[in-house]
């Protein structure tokens, strides 16, 4: 207790002396970066998690053959959940009277009381008016889709013959919960509500019905159901999650999220940066103190824990007050990224919290304990000497200690290995060429010195006197640059390709079942409407038979998941290519050149990993009775937002020939041409075509809702991080004022100093922002293709801007930190400084 008082009463004097304020000062908003931006992307990620449930009308969807009970039906009815039943069946769907009668095979969708749990329709009535609806159509009335209404003919007002019943066509569906791109299933759809079924007469013994059910609550409540449900499922039963959503959507959150962990690994870095720096300058401050007591008789394990100590208790206050503002912070912020997505925003969780008081700690550890354990062993000689020792060999181990808990640190807020992994090696890396080339300017100078004049002869050669204040600043002002312009290259690329991705020209419709005598009649049509040139795809439907010579089925693969028994069983989609286009790499093997001997297999690559299928395989298929086989000869990464027709499974030139085949083509149907579809299929009655523009919405509002975080999320971090700079450059300027002071009382002009200062923070700032920028491309490139899987090209501009703006932080945070030694009296500065 007596140890800890003098440690409470040391802390109180360096507080009320400044000595403590900078470490204080850096500390906190180093925990204020890490908290802040934790509380948004936490708060925000979930936000997006809950919104994205909207494609499936609920956080949890169970679909089914036959009725859903048992087990599923009452997991449903936990404490905590809301449920939702839909049905889906075909039926013909009829439209006036007589020879004006319209016919058009349709799938029902049946729609209970409360769905959609997550989401809305969005439905244009008779007047063009899109509105937004939380349920499905009321009774006696239904809504039609988009295609439906063009294949139909009719409109709001109609009324609509199915089964038995005839009722009122209200709207036409825009954008729906749980919008799909389906090859086989591309009949329109009618929604009508559960109440009107009976009345139909189509729920018969024997009726082909396909069940759903859709659950949505507190996050507990879904993960409890999840729980009970999965073990029990059934042959024809199947739970989907967002996780099962469409790839480009899984793809715009997955990003998201990965670059929220980016932002959270950069809050770090720069609380790392800011802490080290003001730590050195506080144990250098401490030193002639240490002496002191070294004299009086103090133990060397009291100098360490009265330091130590108050170290602890300046930590524990400074991530205190750290963690309070930054909750103000994001409470603000939130409610303007509420308002900005339009969603609600879920509350705090105590992970950020915790996540910062242990940044905060861990990071005093590494960076603060070091130089305070080399006090305990400063000798009394120090009193009358100031170039003695500072090392303490034990103090390594603290270190290495502090560190390996920072690159846990990193680890656990990355979410990700291989972005941790590319941080810490980047992070380095770094480091290393920072202080090589920091000392090398040093050499430099050294050695052209005698030939400068004037004020740049006292700057750079300031900068060659004070080699280790030089080598800190260079690293530290080096590495939080290439922390934040690592962050802007990622963003910039990351909101690039959703924009080229989700752009306008998009294909917002399928074209299917165009026979090969309709080819050139097809594009004849298409070129008319104004429409650019389509590329039509060969298609032949296929069940998967043999591998390896084995006859295999679904039941085959359940050892690996129903996922897999799923993919086995579904009717394949198999296509011919020439080449490969540019939204399709090959991974693994060799894609063919052209015409090869034997029939050759290119497989999307997680396709593959899911059937357990490798290079050289042999994989059999049965096509209208016809056997067909090829042979795996490569693996293939797929571009799913790019919206063009792709294919699991496709095989070489020639080898398809003679199998029945259709062809399908995806186009971009400008807004002005509405009647594109119905004179398409009157034209081409064989033809099917897919709207999907209610996807495409989907897709783009939930990008843009991705996209806003992230803009929220940057500019967050980069306001805290130049904060936290700013800390770290003002931290290592002690015997900048003491020389300034000096200069002063020598009669040095402010101007002369102002220009000495200047330039010799120039000279650090270009090389830590040159550095910086060089390291923050290279390492852009690395996280973008491995970890975002995004194309990647060096933005030379940007890392030209990086070094100017290296350069510009450096001199305005120098001068901003020196500014009193042209306020003060030389007399107060040194006195100050000499306590």
């Amino acid at each position: 207790m007596r140890t800890a008082g003098l440690a409470w009463r040391q802390l109180r004097r360096d507080l009320r002396a400044g000595d403590v304020r900078i470490l204080f000062t850096a500390l906190v908003l180093a925990v204020l970066a890490v908290t802040a931006v934790g509380f948004v992307t936490d708060r925000a990620e979930r936000a997006l998690e809950q919104q994205a449930n909207r494609l499936l009308g609920g956080d949890a969807l169970v679909r089914a053959d036959t009725p859903i009970d048992g087990v599923i039906r009452e997991a449903a009815v936990l404490e905590g959940l809301d449920s939702a039943e839909t049905l889906e069946l075909d039926s013909m769907v009829t439209v006036g009277n007589g020879e004006d009668m319209r016919l058009q095979l349709s799938e029902l969708q049946v729609l209970g009381d409360g769905y959609p749990l997550r989401g809305g329709f969005t439905v244009r009535d008779a007047d063009g008016i899109d509105r937004d609806f939380g349920s499905g159509p009321a009774p006696g009335t239904v809504w039609l889709s988009r295609d439906g209404a063009d294949r139909l003919d009719a409109g709001p007002g109609d009324m609509l013959g199915i089964g038995d019943s005839r009722l009122r066509l209200e709207g036409v569906v825009v954008q729906e919960p749980d919008a799909q791109i389906d090859y086989f299933n591309i009949s329109p759809k009618v929604y009508m509500n559960l109440a009107d079924l009976p009345d139909t007469g189509l729920v018969q013994e024997g009726s082909r019905i396909r069940y759903r059910l859709a659950v949505a609550g507190a996050p507990q409540a879904v993960d409890a159901f999840i729980a009970a449900v999965e073990p029990k499922l059934g042959r024809g039963q199947r739970l989907q999650t967002i996780k099962d959503a469409r790839p480009e959507v899984r793809s715009a959150l997955d990003r998201g999220s990965r670059f929220l962990g980016l932002a959270a690994l950069v809050s770090v870095v720069l609380a790392a940066v800011a802490v080290a720096m003001a730590a050195r300058r506080h144990s250098e401050r401490h030193l002639s103190g240490s002496a002191v007591m070294r004299c009086l008789g103090a133990q060397q394990r009291t100098l360490v824990a009265v330091h130590v100590g108050e170290l602890l208790m300046l930590g524990l206050a400074a991530c205190a007050v750290g963690v309070l503002v930054a909750y103000g912070l994001q409470w603000a912020v939130a409610g303007w990224l509420a308002n900005a997505l339009e969603i609600e925003i879920p509350s705090a969780g105590i992970a950020p919290v915790l996540r910062g008081f242990a940044v905060g700690l861990v990071v005093l550890l590494a960076f603060g304990a070091p130089p305070v354990l080399a006090l305990r062993r400063v000798s009394a000689l120090r009193v009358l000497r100031r170039d003695l020792d500072k090392v303490e060999p034990a103090a390594w181990l603290v270190a290495a200690s502090g560190l390996l808990g920072l690159a846990a640190l990193l680890w656990w807020q990355a979410g990700s290995v291989a972005l941790a992994l590319a941080m810490l090696v980047g992070l380095l890396a770094t480091f290393a060429v920072l202080a090589a080339l920091a000392w090398a300017l040093i050499l430099l100078v050294r050695r052209l010195r005698s030939r400068m004049r004037g004020s740049l002869r006292y700057g750079l050669a300031n900068a060659g006197r004070h080699a280790g204040t030089s080598i800190a600043q260079v690293t530290a002002l080096g590495l939080g640059l290439m922390a934040l312009l690592l962050l802007t290259f990622v963003r910039t690329d990351l909101l690039d390709r959703w924009q080229l991705a989700l752009a306008a020209e998009a294909p917002n419709r399928f074209i299917i079942n165009v026979q090969q005598d309709q080819l050139d009649a097809v594009r004849e049509f298409i070129a008319a409407q104004d429409v650019a040139p389509p590329t039509l795809f060969p298609l032949v439907q296929a069940r998967l038979a043999t591998h390896n010579g084995q006859a295999v089925t679904g039941e085959d693969y359940a050892g690996r998941g129903s996922r897999a028994e799923r993919m086995a069983e579904r009717t394949f989609n198999l296509s011919v290519a020439d080449t490969l286009r540019d939204d399709n790499k090959v991974t693994a093997g060799t894609f063919w050149s052209g015409p090869v001997d034997a029939p050759e297999l290119s497989v999307e690559e997680g396709f593959a990993e899911n059937l357990g299928w490798t290079i050289g395989d042999r994989v059999g298929f049965d096509v209208a009775g016809q056997p067909f086989e090829g042979t795996i000869t490569s693996l293939r990464s797929v571009d799913w937002e790019s919206f063009q027709p792709n294919f699991f499974v496709v095989a070489s030139p020639g080898a398809l020939d003679g199998y029945p085949a259709s062809h399908i083509t995806a186009i971009s149907v400008p807004p002005e041409r509405p009647r594109f579809t119905a004179e398409l299929v009157r034209r081409f009655p064989n033809l099917s075509v897919i709207d999907i523009d209610a996807v495409l919405d989907q897709v783009r509002s939930t990008a843009d809702q991705v996209s806003t975080v992230v803009r929220v999320v940057f500019y967050f971090s980069l306001v805290a991080g130049v904060l936290v700079l700013m800390a770290a450059v003002s931290a290592s300027q002690d015997e900048r004022l003491q020389e300034g002071a000096v200069m002063r009382a020598l009669g040095g002009s402010r101007r002369q100093l102002r220009l000495a200062q200047a330039s010799e923070f120039a000279a650090i700032g270009l090389l830590a922002g040159l550095v910086a920028a060089l390291a923050a491309s290279l390492l852009s490139g690395v996280v973008a293709v491995q970890v975002f899987d995004l194309p990647w090209r060096p933005d030379w501009a940007m890392a030209a801007f990086g070094g100017g703006l290296g350069l510009l932080a450096a001199v305005a945070a120098g001068l901003f930190a020196t500014r009193r030694v042209l306020d003060a009296p030389p007399s107060v500065t040194l006195r100050e400084l000499d306590n």
